[in-house]
């Protein structure tokens, strides 16, 4: 007689369920028009991040303040949310011309406005994936704040503990803070979010701007100061969404525009009929890999071509980018800034421009007619892929005539979380899980590992995933991918939803030719299976340099090669 044992859940199945109980309570919300996070319409998606405990957001589901995730957040958030009871999500409705001015996180790339004192508007182009990550982002800004409420408050009459005293009177004091004044601040500080003075000097620096040297006090007592409030005065903060971006959502209103706009610049350029290679990438290497060899022959004599690229990549070298920039706009090359809404600048390279004498890449052999054109559009976030390549691969309307681009190639590279190797390391896909769903897009690479090769990095092949959000992958979910049969390589946030677009575009639309070829590559940001190195542990500096120009430049090797 055989027994039949009952296996708990893993952490890799619980952390799964939580992700997928989140994006449906997210969806539930947004369909709502409104929550309170820390209310009872929150209390699902809080402790759905609880039960997750993502790497991102570090000790979330701790005692003592996290400050690591509480920096990554706050960079992608906008300057004075902290400060706002009433957050609201619009559509794009016309703040842009008014008095307002934006305010534009550093590391996210969206239109934010502070409407008064108490509300803070937030403008989503980008598709749901943006609206997940600042609810996540705001869900985890909000279990901080009661974090200090409940380290600063004595009793229900309001009574607060000294630091907390002593640190309100800094923050309102409108005077910089001198040495001695912000280390008296760092004790009192230290004492409320439960950590060292050691770690809250080493990360209170992190926060701040060129002109405020305490950002990082003022951050903390305003998330105290209303997580206070919404005990002992019942003054909920509130998320809001517009009727307008209720409504707007998943027509690609933005991707309709912006694709539009690409296709009358080719027709005007008259560069409709020539064989398009469309790039997925940053707006400087494909640039500075076709023009730096014209553009900066006296520095190509005395440097390689790699410290050439992290010269260009080095901020304090603003000139020679310019340098570079000008020669490409009067050689071939057309920028277009965006101003639909999308943030997802192109731009649109003319080979017949491009002197052949002065490049590894063109040749006198192909036809003008058959010079490639390439289009570089700058990274899209995550389901905004799907909208802005569907758009771009649909024929171009004008009245009643249409016509159909000649896409000869589609590549993607740009930067990924790797599973196996570390920062720089290469991630050649030959298939993209779609995370959440039963969805596996499986394709050929016209990218190999062995193209490269002998370059001094590590080169790992095989299927990667494109997950809902970076910021909500835990090690528990990644382990699995990595040690199961999937034997991912790595994350990312947009590959699937590229492939999506062009399989429906080649497969089924027909609107692009069916063998149309796909070159994915991407660099390790960081490897979340190693403690400490997650999304927020910092930037790659020059580690990026090498492998973003390698890609580059096998990109535009085979596209060439296969024009003649």
């Amino acid at each position: 007689m055989s027994t039949n044992k009952t296996q708990g859940r893993t952490r890799a199945q619980e952390s799964s369920s939580a992700i997928e109980r989140m994006y449906i309570t997210m969806r539930h919300l947004f369909n709502r028009g409104f929550y309170k996070p820390m209310g009872v319409s929150g209390e699902t998606l809080r402790e759905s991040l609880l039960i997750l405990r993502p790497e991102i957001y570090g000790t979330i589901a701790e005692e003592k303040v996290e400050l690591d995730g509480l920096l990554y957040v706050i960079d992608r958030l906008p300057e004075g949310i902290e400060q706002c009871r009433f957050i609201n999500l619009t559509s794009d409705e016309g703040y842009k011309n008014s008095h307002f001015e934006p305010i534009i996180p550093a590391k996210r790339r969206r239109n934010c406005y502070r409407i008064d004192e108490e509300q803070m508007n937030i403008e989503i182009t980008r598709g749901r994936s943006e609206i997940y990550d600042i609810l996540t982002h705001v869900t985890f800004l909000f279990i901080e704040s009661h974090k200090i409420m409940k380290r600063v408050l004595i009793n229900d009459e309001g009574a607060v503990i000294r630091d907390w005293e002593k640190l309100e009177k800094a923050v309102l004091n409108n005077e910089e803070l001198d040495q001695n004044s912000w280390e008296i601040a760092t004790t009192h500080t230290a004492n409320i979010l439960g950590r060292t003075f050691a770690e809250v000097r080493a990360i209170a620096p992190l926060f701040n701007t060129r002109t405020n040297n305490k950002r990082f006090f003022e951050l903390i007592y305003w998330l105290g100061k209303l997580a206070i409030a919404e005990v002992l005065k019942e003054e909920k903060r509130t998320v809001t969404f517009s009727p307008v971006l209720r409504e707007r959502l998943g027509h690609h209103i933005h991707g309709e525009i912006w694709a539009n706009d690409i296709k009358a610049t080719l027709k005007k350029n008259n560069l409709l009929g020539r064989p398009l290679h469309i790039i997925s990438a940053n707006m400087h290497s494909v640039m500075n890999t076709l023009y730096a060899p014209l553009a900066l022959k006296s520095e190509l004599k005395k440097k390689s071509k790699l410290e050439v690229y992290e010269m260009l990549s080095n901020s304090g070298n603003a000139a020679l980018r310019a340098k570079v920039e000008k020669v490409a706009l009067q050689n071939g090359m057309i920028y277009l800034p965006d101003d639909s809404g999308t943030n997802i600048n192109v731009q649109i390279f003319d080979m017949c421009k491009l002197p052949v004498a002065e490049n590894d890449f063109c040749s006198n052999d192909v036809k003008k007619e058959q010079q490639p054109v390439i289009i570089v559009m700058d990274y899209a976030f995550g389901e905004q892929a799907y909208e802005t390549m569907e758009e771009l691969l649909k024929p171009y309307e004008e009245g009643e005539e249409k016509t159909y681009l000649d896409v000869d190639s589609v590549s993607i590279m740009g930067k990924a979380g790797i599973l196996e190797g570390g920062k720089g390391d290469l991630m050649i896909p030959s298939a993209h899980l779609f995370e959440g769903t039963a969805d596996n897009y499986p394709f050929e690479n016209e990218l190999t590992k062995e193209d490269f090769e002998g370059h001094g990095l590590e080169v790992f092949e095989g299927a990667m995933v494109s997950v809902l959000g970076t910021s909500l992958q835990n090690r528990d979910i990644l382990k699995f991918f990595h040690d199961s049969t999937w034997s991912v390589i790595g994350l990312e946030m947009e590959g699937a939803h590229y492939q999506k677009a062009i399989q429906a575009a080649a497969k089924l639309r027909k609107s692009i030719q069916e063998d149309v070829k796909v070159r994915y590559a991407y660099y390790a940001s960081d490897n979340p299976l190693e403690t400490g190195s997650t999304l927020a542990s910092g930037g790659l500096g020059t580690t990026g340099v090498k492998p973003t120009y390698l890609i580059t430049e096998k990109i535009l090797h085979q596209l060439f090669t296969t024009n003649k």
